[in-house]
């Protein structure tokens, strides 16, 4: 995981709940959209990342009222990587055995999942997630905790573009 996005955490979690919002950070670089971006110096890093604009937690198919952390996804630049890392943080640690289904369109990818975190297998599978991400209006991660809660959380797409051109060009400059 980059331990340089912890940092963004909390000042994406402002942009989602009424209570945080009096809280800034100092590598926000952008937000015209439903996407911030920010730069981490040190290693350096930039990223685009989004809240989901809609959470279902369910457990035998009926709702449920679960409390979660953080909800965040990630397309993640690096100075030696042309196509972002695209990661995921369901707020729970997901269940060991499982993989993060992300479905945006009609086209679907699977997450492998460290505790808290998913990504991507491969950076070829990267690159496909990302064209797809840039050509579709959300994208819908669906996962089941170490609990057995099922979750499904709807990202909107709108800014996605706009917001990891920016994280590219961030991390180009010198």
């Amino acid at each position: 995981m980059a331990w340089g996005r912890i940092g963004a955490l909390a000042a994406v979690v402002a942009m989602a709940t009424p209570a945080a919002q009096a809280q800034e950070s100092t590598n926000r670089v952008a937000a015209d959209t439903d996407w911030s971006v920010f730069v981490e110096e040190s290693p350096r890093e930039c990223w685009a990342v989004s809240a989901p604009k809609e959470t279902v937690n369910t457990r035998d198919g009926e709702p449920v009222q679960v409390r979660r952390g953080d909800i965040l996804l990630f397309a993640t630049y690096r100075p030696d990587r042309s196509t972002p890392e695209i990661s995921f943080t369901g707020g729970y640690p997901f269940a060991s055995d499982s993989t993060v289904g992300l479905t945006i369109g009609s086209n679907e990818f699977q997450l492998f999942v460290d505790d808290q975190w998913a990504w991507a297998g491969s950076a070829e599978d990267d690159q496909r997630i990302f064209a797809a991400m840039r050509a579709g209006a959300e994208a819908v991660l669906t996962a089941r905790s170490s609990r057995g809660t099922n979750t499904r959380d709807t990202f909107s797409l709108f800014g996605f573009t706009a917001a990891t051109e920016e994280a590219q060009r961030q991390c180009a400059d010198d």
